[in-house]
């Protein structure tokens, strides 16, 4: 039996960007299948071809210079060979019928030299460490206190995402979403306590963020341009006091750009969706698993029957599901359990071996019974 009738989730969806079978997202997902130079390994593309059934692909954050890199093995989009990789990543999806967006992740103050190719000290927007020790490609060790972007690393940082959205267009991406959540670069200039600074990026914290999606909307065209942003999100040390005013106030200020979508995960303490509905005009993802358990399907479905978005992303469950609309349809339990122990290894295993649905059940018919 199917529930492609009554699920909300499986509906189509159009914009004046978007045409999508299903309101079902692929949220981006570090893996660190990449080579040490940034450069996808073929695997990748076999992962993100086998989820192709989504109605939009995010990829993992890829860096989009060395000076943004924020860990080993961690993809990139900058050099000739990093689009040559993403060029079969790309091909192999819409083999398959999917849409993929690349998502450029600048680390900022994330970052560590012995996990970086430029070997240097990070930079964010102010001298303000990661807590605690943080995974280096030989173990772990203490952050390093970064180095504080002056106003022509600012323009740089602006300029690399520009070129690696071009780069990302070349290797055959449907669009970019800049990474504005999660403690990376972005998120750290609208923080409270990553964004000390007494210049006009410290006294309007929405400004580095206007400004570096103006720029890339500019380059590519805002309809290959998304932005996700976390609202509040506690994560690696990040506090912001008082979320609701600056993105209410960001949100209103993107908004008649056009962008292709928002993407917004949302917070215990701050009801994000909720909150930026309203003030958003476009396409909204939401993503309700930041944090917490992993999205179910009927969590997904309640998120579009309020109207609090128009697509829904999920995360681990794609992980272990890689046909996730198709077991949605078939009313499957979800339950697959996640290999822990390959989830950030480097093969296949643990990566592009979890089952489909059809799969699982010639395996049941076909396995020997005992006598």
């Amino acid at each position: 039996m199917t529930n492609t009738a009554t699920s909300p989730l499986l509906a189509p969806y159009s914009s004046d960007s978007l045409s999508l079978p299903n309101r079902i997202v692929m949220a981006p997902m570090t893996r660190f299948r990449a080579h040490e130079d940034g450069t996808p390994l073929p695997v990748v593309a076999d992962y993100y071809a086998q989820r192709a059934g989504a109605g939009l692909l995010i990829t993992e954050g890829i860096w989009p210079h060395r000076r943004g890199q924020s860990g080993w093995r961690i993809p990139g989009l900058e050099t000739e060979a990093h689009v040559v990789g993403w060029r079969a990543v790309t091909e192999a999806v819409h083999a398959r019928g999917g849409r993929i967006f690349a998502q450029l992740m600048h680390g900022g103050r994330q970052g560590h030299p012995r996990s970086r190719l430029l070997g240097d000290i990070p930079a964010g927007p102010s001298a303000v460490p990661v807590p605690g020790p943080v995974h280096v490609k030989d173990g772990k060790a203490e952050a390093p206190i970064p180095r504080e972007m002056t106003t022509d690393d600012i323009r740089t940082a602006f300029a690399d995402h520009v070129a690696a959205a071009h780069n990302a267009l070349r290797a055959g991406f449907d669009g970019v979403e800049i990474h504005g959540a999660n403690s990376y670069l972005t998120h750290q200039f609208l923080a409270d306590n990553t964004n000390r600074r007494d210049d006009a990026y410290g006294r309007d914290k929405t400004l580095f963020a206007i400004e570096l999606v103006t720029a890339v909307a500019e380059a590519v065209g805002a309809h290959r341009l998304g932005l996700r942003l976390s609202p509040g999100n506690p994560q690696f040390g990040m506090s912001e006091h008082d979320p609701a005013p600056l993105y209410r106030a960001l949100a209103e200020a993107l908004d008649p750009l056009g962008l292709a979508y928002l993407h917004v995960t949302d917070n215990d303490d701050y009801p994000a969706l909720a909150d930026l509905r309203p003030r958003w005009n476009g396409t909204l993802i939401a993503n309700v698993g930041e944090n917490r358990a992993p999205t179910t399907q009927q969590q997904g479905e309640r998120v579009l029957v309020k109207g609090h978005a128009d697509l829904v992303s999920y995360g681990r469950t794609f992980l272990t599901h890689p046909d996730l609309p198709a077991r949605i349809a078939a009313n499957d339990p979800l339950a697959t359990p996640i290999n822990m122990e390959h989830l950030y290894t480097h093969g296949a295993q643990g990566y592009t071996d979890y089952p489909t649905l059809e799969e699982e059940r010639a395996r049941r018919f076909t396995s020997p019974t005992t006598q």
